[in-house]
C-alpha cells in the first residue's frame, strides 16, 4: 500500500500568518474597511474571495472581492519579498525525509497560484512536491473537503490512503470532510486549543498534534495509517 502527504501551506508549511494579517491591514486601510477582532485566527485557511464576500462582507459580488483579493495578493507578495518567508521548523528536514522515501507529497492551499508559485521558487522547493492544489482550482474551498481530494487524484493515491498536515480550523474540518488522517500543526492555535477542538469534535480518523516538525518522521507519519 502507497501513502502520501497533503500539506497545507500558510502556517503548516510556510510561517506567514503576520504577513497575511499585514496585508489585509493594508487592504483594508487603502478601502476605509475594517477588520473584526479576531480576523486572522477566524479567517485562516479560507480563500479570500469567500472571506471577503461572506465573512466581513465587504462586497456582495463575486467580481468584486476578486479584485480585492487580488490587491490583497500585491501586498502579501510585497511584504514576503521585503520580510522573507520563514518555514515551520523542520518543515524542509521533513520534506526531505518523504521524497528520499518515496513518499508523494502534495500541496492544498486556499492561497492563489501565483503566491504559491513565487513562495516554492524562492525558497527552492517546487521539486519536493508532486502536485499542488491551490484557491483557482476548486468551485469550494477549506472546510470543503474539494482540495484534498483534487490533490489525492493528482497524486493517483486514494483519499484513504492521504493523510493531511494542516493548521486552521477549516482545514482539520475539509480533512476530515475528505475522510483522511490529519497531522494538526499547532502554530495558529496552541496545543491546548487542539486537544479541547478534538474532545468536541471528533472523527474516524487519527488525528494528531505536533508543535512544529521537529521530531516528526517518517515512522510517525506511517503509524497514521496501522
Amino acid at each position: 500500500m502507497k501513502n502520501a502527504a497533503i500539506f497545507d501551506w500558510d502556517g503548516t508549511l510556510a510561517d506567514t500568518i503576520n504577513s497575511h494579517l499585514e496585508s489585509w491591514k493594508l487592504l483594508a486601510s487603502k478601502h476605509g474597511f475594517s477588520l473584526p477582532d479576531g480576523f486572522i485566527k477566524d479567517t485562516f485557511g479560507k480563500r479570500n474571495v469567500e472571506i471577503i464576500r461572506d465573512v466581513v462582507k465587504w462586497v456582495p459580488d463575486t467580481a468584486s472581492a476578486e479584485n480585492l483579493s487580488d490587491q490583497k495578493e500585491i501586498f502579501y507578495r510585497e511584504i514576503i519579498s521585503q520580510n522573507g518567508l520563514p518555514l515551520v521548523r523542520g518543515a524542509r528536514r521533513f520534506l526531505e525525509g518523504l521524497k528520499k522515501s518515496g513518499i508523494l507529497s502534495a500541496i492544498a492551499s486556499s492561497t492563489p497560484r501565483k503566491n504559491m508559485e513565487v513562495s516554492l521558487a524562492a525558497l527552492g522547493m517546487e521539486d519536493l512536491f508532486e502536485a499542488c492544489v491551490c484557491s483557482e482550482d476548486v468551485s469550494r474551498g477549506k472546510p470543503a473537503p474539494d482540495p484534498f481530494i483534487l490533490a489525492a487524484q493528482k497524486l493517483g493515491i486514494p483519499p484513504c490512503d492521504c493523510a493531511v498536515f494542516e493548521d486552521s480550523i477549516a482545514g482539520v474540518q475539509g480533512a476530515n470532510a475528505a475522510n483522511m488522517p490529519c497531522v494538526i500543526i499547532a502554530t495558529t492555535y496552541d496545543e491546548k486549543f487542539w486537544n479541547s477542538f478534538m474532545a468536541k469534535n471528533p472523527s474516524g480518523k487519527p488525528r494528531v498534534v505536533i508543535k512544529n516538525f521537529d521530531g516528526f518522521s517518517e515512522d510517525d507519519f506511517a503509524k497514521l495509517f496501522l
